[in-house]
Parts: structure tokens; sequence; C-alpha cells
């Protein structure tokens, strides 16, 4: 199914958006992976796109070249268009090309069921009454940036005969409009509105620069980046799509590009429906930063889809003052590399989160990852959270900080998951490393946690059950609320319970001293060490040590290879049920 030029499609995976919410009930005890949707199941679920490989070319010959001349403009032809002072009108399919500087003007395109190009090269623009560039009828209209060409649009600060609010920004489309071109273009909406089209809007190429007073630019029906460079400061949301009126509208979509986006009193993406990004290089400051704290009646989140938001392939940094990455429904992310600072959650969705693959880095959170299912494949993931690392509970945020909008309370308990099938996971939490208000499901993966000192909190906590058939496990913290995998897993666990201090050596070997399972360096004061790997074995014997020294390579506190030495033996255990507890008085 080809959607439109330029888009690509990847592999469909099984878990579609209609059947997502299947795999609640469907593996709850056997964990199966579940990859949720891709990016290209978003976009053929959405994509409405008005484009056309004939949009970008056309017959040179054809173009009528309108010179501005400041208070002036003059034209090679008269068919099509209109001067009239410094109101150029266009009424007629066809390609118009813009060179020069006119002051206090405005091209306006009033050419009903028309393609017209607008072709600017080497032009500046400012309107003294309202939008620079007013699109008020058209099939479709593509403004070209002629190679090697800046070009300007600049409003003022309050506009004069409007229609209902309309025109509200510096480019202004009531219908379908492309962006194209090896030109740049700079857009200042003093008014409002830096770019918005009331239908598609389509980037397909440029650098685009966009200050604006509010949102920077906005595609009502669907905003779709193929590739350019894209900067924007604003005092809305950054990226818009917010038709409500149907569901198949109302999207983001990035096929590839640089994007630098700084929202200081919005979102930095907002998407009525979907948001799918494929590739790019992305970087947005949302909210002043993970710093600041908005008003409640604000959301100044960097990412935010009402339903699917589906990351791809790219890199992306968010500094946001609400959550980073935002979904009010399904949440995916399949490859990238993702850089977080978040002055509440890192990434957030209300139903359903999956993790297949990618770098995520989240320097600073409240809570980490958060959703009602969570689905952890692969990836490498690194958390450092003020309250819990991964937190698995149902309904609306509710892990808000200072009263954020949109965020009622998370069930405290509910048939609520986290499976982890894969990856790398290493969390940093002040509050719960993870907390499930439901069940764990580990099949495969490395999980270090270095949990919390408060005996409020635990490294792990749920409510029903951990079983673990695979993976490695290693999570220290106190010792007041200490949970272990249940003793329904088919996997060996121990738990300790020890008090150290941070950065005191921690270490399980064989009782012959032959085979080293474990050496790991809390960052924290710890009370507490559960354990759990496919070498621990029913039947064998096992000695604890403490302090020391280890010449293995370190990576979060977890020693790999070398060889442990000088340590002050604790306790021994035999392994002899799924769950054996050891304290300095023994093993149990």
């Amino acid at each position: 199914m080809y959607l439109f030029a330029g888009v690509f499609l990847l592999a469909i995976s099984s878990c579609t958006k209609e059947d997502s919410d299947d795999s609640s009930g469907t593996d709850s005890e056997t964990g199966e992976a579940v990859e949720g949707t891709t990016v290209a199941e978003v976009i053929s679920a959405n994509a409405s796109s008005f484009e056309s490989s004939s949009d970008y070319t056309w017959d040179s010959s054809s173009v009528i070249a309108i010179n501005l001349n400041g208070s002036s403009a003059s034209a090679s032809g008269t068919s099509g268009v209109t001067i009239s002072g410094t109101t150029i009108t266009i009424t007629d399919a066809g390609n118009y090309s813009f060179t020069g500087t006119l002051s206090g003007g405005q091209i306006i395109v009033n050419a009903d069921g028309a393609l017209v190009r607008l072709i600017l090269s080497g032009a500046s623009i400012t309107s003294s009454t309202n939008a620079p560039v007013f699109i008020k009828k058209a099939e479709k209209v593509i403004l070209v940036l002629a190679e090697g060409t800046s070009n300007t649009l600049t409003d003022v600060s309050s506009y004069s005969d409007l229609d209902d609010d309309e025109p509200n920004a510096a480019l202004y489309s009531k219908t379908d409009l492309a962006i194209y071109g090896e030109g740049s273009l700079t857009v200042t909406g003093n008014y409002n509105d830096g770019i918005t089209s009331k239908d598609g809007l389509i980037i397909k190429s440029g650098t685009i620069n966009v200050t604006a007073s509010d949102d920077g630019i906005r595609g009502k029906d669907y905003l779709i980046v193929e590739s350019g460079t894209i900067n924007v400061s604003c005092g809305g949301d950054g990226f818009k799509s917010d038709n409500d009126d149907d569901s198949e509208d109302g999207y983001i979509y990035i096929e590839d590009g640089t994007i630098n986006i700084v929202s200081s009193g919005g979102d930095g993406m907002a998407a009525e429906t979907d948001v799918a990004i494929a590739s790019g290089d992305i970087t947005i400051t949302s909210g002043g930063g993970s710093s600041k704290t908005v008003s409640s009646d604000t959301s100044t989140k960097g990412i935010k889809a009402g339903d699917n938001l589906v990351i791809e392939g790219n890199t992306i940094s968010i500094n946001s003052s609400d959550d980073a990455l935002h979904s009010n429904a399904y949440l995916n992310v399949n490859d990238g590399t993702i850089t977080i600072s978040s002055g509440d959650d890192g990434i957030h969705s209300d139903t359903s989160l999956s993790i297949n693959s990618g770098d995520i880095t989240i320097s600073k959170c409240y809570e980490g990852i958060e959703s009602a299912l969570l689905y952890i494949n692969g990836g490498n993931i690194s958390i450092v959270s003020s309250d819990d690392g991964i937190n698995g509970a149902g309904g609306n945020d509710g892990s808000s900080v200072n009263g954020r909008p949109g965020q009622g309370s998370f069930s405290s308990s509910g048939n609520y998951y986290l499976y982890i099938n894969g990856g790398y996971i290493y969390v940093n939490a002040t509050g719960d490393g993870i907390d499930v208000n439901g069940a764990i499901v580990m099949t495969a993966g490395t999980v270090i946690i270095d949990g919390p000192t408060s005996s409020s909190n635990g490294a792990l906590d749920y409510d029903s059950s951990f079983k673990i058939s695979g993976g490695f496990l290693v999570a220290a913290g106190s010792s007041g609320m200490a949970q272990a995998p249940s003793t329904s897993s088919s996997q060996y666990s121990v738990s300790v319970t020890i008090s150290k201090s941070a950065g005191t050596l921690f270490n399980i070997q064989s009782s012959d001293g032959n085979t080293n399972l474990l050496t790991f360096s809390p960052a924290k004061t710890y009370q507490s060490v559960v354990f759990s790997s496919p070498d621990l074995t029913k039947g064998s014997s096992y000695n604890i040590y403490y302090g020391g020294s280890c010449t293995g390579t370190e990576t979060n506190g977890l020693y790999d290879g070398g060889t442990y030495s000088g340590g002050t033996k604790y306790a021994s255990f035999t392994v002899s049920s799924v769950v054996t507890s050891v304290s300095s008085t023994g093993s149990r």
C-alpha cells in the first residue's frame, strides 16, 4: 500500500492498534513477547495525505515572476495574479515566484480548486494587517524555497480585518499546504502561530526557522515532516495536530529530518490522535525544562499523543517540565537513542507500553517508565528517579508532580503486568525500584536495581506475583518492604538481609570458590540484596562475602570478569527451595 511519496513502510508486527489491549489477558502466564505497534501500522491507519510526486516538478518557463519593491510589486504577466498596492492576489492555478522585499504587504491565494505553487526566491514580506501569506482557497498549495535563497515572513502583534479569528498565523492556509526546497524560510508569528494549515501540512525539505507567541507549526488534520532542518521557539506547542472531529486525523508523522523545538508554555509535540516517528534527530525543551514548574492547567510534555505514540529509529533528546514521552493509550519504542530529563514521568502511557529495542537514558524524572501494561522485550535502559523507577498501574497518570493537568489516580492494585522478556535495565530509584500493582513476569534480560534507603519503599514491590523463569536480577535497597520473586517461579532466587554502606562490595560465589556468581557494588546504603540467576542451582552451596575488591570491569555497580578477593565472609547457604532467605544467622 503506497500512502504518499517519500513515506517508507516498515514490517508490521502481530499486535495492531485494534487488538493491542487483548494482550492484557492472553499472556499473563506465558510472558510471551509483545512487540507492539509499528510506525507502519500507525501511518497506514491514519494517512490521508494529499501529496503527489508531481507536486514538486514544474515547467520553469511557466513561472510568473513577481518582484517585490518595498511598498509596491510588479509581475511579469497578468494571468492569475492581481496587484493592488502591496496586496498580491493569486486567483488561478500556476507557478508564481517572489523576489525582493515587501513592507506592510500580503500574498493572498484565492484560487478555488487549483494547484498553486508559491516560489520564494529571496523574498522578505512583512504585514501590517495580518498574515503575510494568507491562503484562502485552493486545492492545495506548494510553498517552494528556491535553492540557496533566504526568505522571511513577519506579521504584527495585533491583527485587523479578522473573520472568526482567521488568519491567525504568519503563514496561514485554509487548505492543504506543503513546504519544499533547498532554501530557507524564517517565520516570525508575533500575533499567534507561526505556520498553520487548517487541513494537512507536509514539510518535505528546506531549512525552516519559526518564532511564535503561541504554537510554532500546526497542521490541523496532520503534520508530516519528511526531511529538512526545523527550528521552533514558541510560547505554546512546538508541533501540533488537533483535529478532534475525525479519528483518522489529528496526527503527526516524522519520517526524517533535524528538529529542534523550544516550547516555553506548551508541549513540544502534541497530536490529538497519533505520533509516529520513523527517524530523525529531534531535540525538545518543553515548559522551560525539567527544573521548571508550570501551572496546573498547562500541559508541557515533550511528545504527547492522544492515541498511539510509536518511535522506530532515531535520536531524541527531551528536557521537559512534564512527561517526556506521553500517550493516552499505547506507546511503543521499537528502536532509537532516547535521552530524557523530566520534571514528571520519563515515559508514560495510560494503557500499554512496549520497549522492544533502543538505548534509553532517563537521567532525571519523578517516575521513570509507567503504564498499566508494560512489555520490555529488549533495549538498553537506564533510569534515575526521585520516586519509582518502573511503575505498573492502571488509569490516568497519577504520579503527578505539582498537580499537573489530566492526571487522576492510578489504581492501587489490579490486573496490571510488567513483562521483562529481554534487554538490559538499570534503575536507581529513591522510591520503589520496580513497583507493579499486579504481577511481574520475567523470562530473560538483565535487571540491576539500586533501590531506596527508606524502609517505606522497596527495590521490588508487587501485589500478586513475580514469576521469574530466566534472566539475571540483582536488587539492592532497604529491608522494610523487601520482596523477592515468588515461590511459583521456575528460576531460583536468594534474598539476603545485610546492612552495609554504599559502595561496599557484595559477592556470591560457589562454596569451593571456583565460580563467581555475583559481585555488586550498590550505589547507596543497603539492607537487602535479592539475586536470581540461572547459575543458582538446587542442592548447590554458596558463600556470601562483603567488602574486598574486584579486578573485573564495573558497569552500574555490577562487575564482569576479574578476580574477587579480600572480602569478609557473611554467610553460607544451600539452595533447597525456589527462594532462599539468608541473614547472618543462616539460611531458611
